[in-house]
């Protein structure tokens, strides 16, 4: 095997989010920039849009039972 040819790991490196937030994770690269993290993400902040499916469902039904109608005529 060959030696020294694995990037050296730190455990302290420090991530830094868009929104400010600091963190501390293992990584090769001696410092980390991310766009969204847990304190930021809508999922986790329980700020979440939830799309309207049963709309969507209920407008497809209407279009399948109107053509279903014209071809029974």
């Amino acid at each position: 095997m060959k030696k020294d040819i694995h990037p050296k790991f730190s455990a302290t490196t420090k991530a830094t989010c868009a929104c400010g937030t600091v963190f501390e994770v293992g990584s090769t690269m001696p410092e980390i920039k991310v766009e969204i993290c847990s304190q930021c993400h809508p999922f986790y902040t329980g700020k979440e849009n939830l799309l309207d499916t049963a709309g969507r469902v209920d407008k497809f039904k209407k279009r399948t039972a109107a053509s279903a109608a014209k071809k029974a005529k």
